[in-house]
């Protein structure tokens, strides 16, 4: 199979390029600074030369777009989260309309933010979206993915909750604070934490590749937990306490508007994974963060 996979250096990017290569595929990497002779350099918001890499690919997995825990949530940054996403996707859906021979699958990059708060409630892939930013912004980015439905595409919106890797990750932020014995739960501790291990996000589109699955998917672990019960678990992984909470108003004033995001949860639920007869390498939160815990950072 021969795969083009945009945002190919970043965390789930790298992991899946390495499987893809480990399994015999051929990878066609899409990225903003080339560092390989085998990357293809692109730019989304220009037809360019990078478009004719993509003619007679098999499949396409979109994870382009700008990271929303870089920065604090500015007017500014938030457009720049928004229109990465949005540029992305159009162009690699242009792509295919121009193809002369057009891929059979793709993969395009969404989250479980789409639900948006929901409280206690079950979301799985037939819940309605939620009404904040991110959640409208995931809306817009699967309507701009679903558009290579109409070219004959078979479309997998990929909902993915906290990805649980060592480095450049949610994780590897929440660790020095554990270390040092100042970690705990981010709020009330009552909010759920969708999350997965980046071996099974990475199967799960390994799968969406190769089976017939399409439309939404959620990518999280069947095990949902609370925010508390994830920070007991990573002070247990850790040898450390998990008893100093993060204020709300502390955190809002920290990073802003981003900071419902965190005080928020869903409690999501990968019904057409399990459905569908994915089996989860990680379906256990205290094993999943000791495996990852175990990888050398640099890995």
């Amino acid at each position: 199979m021969k795969v083009a996979v945009a945002g190919a250096n970043g965390l789930i990017g790298s992991n899946l390029v390495r499987a893809l290569r480990a399994r015999g595929d051929e990878v066609v990497p899409l990225v903003r600074n080339p560092r390989r002779t085998d990357e293809v350099r692109w730019d989304p918001r220009a037809g360019a030369e990078w478009t004719r890499a993509l003619d007679g690919v098999d499949g396409i997995v979109n994870l382009a777009g700008a990271n929303i825990g870089a920065k604090r949530w500015s007017e500014e940054y938030k457009r720049e989260i928004r229109e990465s996403r949005l540029q992305a996707t159009r162009a690699l859906v242009e792509s295919m309309r121009a193809a002369t021979r057009r891929p059979r699958v793709f993969v395009s990059a969404s989250a479980v933010g789409y639900y948006g708060d929901r409280g206690d409630e079950e979301v799985t892939e037939s819940t309605p979206p939620g009404s904040d930013f991110l959640a409208g912004l995931c809306k817009e980015w699967e309507e701009e993915a679903a558009r290579a439905e109409q070219l004959g595409v078979r479309t997998v919106l990929l909902r993915t909750g906290v990805v649980l890797d060592r480095k450049d990750s949610a994780l590897a932020k929440m660790i020095p604070p554990f270390k040092a014995f100042v970690g705990g739960p981010i709020g009330s501790g009552r909010q759920w934490f969708p999350w997965i291990h980046i071996d099974d996000e990475v199967g799960l589109i390994l799968w969406a590749l190769d089976g017939s699955v399409r439309g939404p998917l959620d990518a999280v672990s069947p095990a949902a937990v609370r925010m508390k019960e994830f920070a007991s678990a990573l002070g247990r992984a850790l040898g450390r306490p998990a008893v100093l909470p993060v204020p709300a108003f502390a955190l809002r004033l920290a990073v802003g508007e981003m900071a419902e995001v965190l005080l928020g949860g869903q409690r999501a639920l990968p019904r057409k994974a399990l459905e569908g007869g994915y089996r989860f390498r990680f379906d256990d939160l205290d094993r999943a963060l000791r495996e990852v815990l175990a990888r050398p950072a640099s890995a």
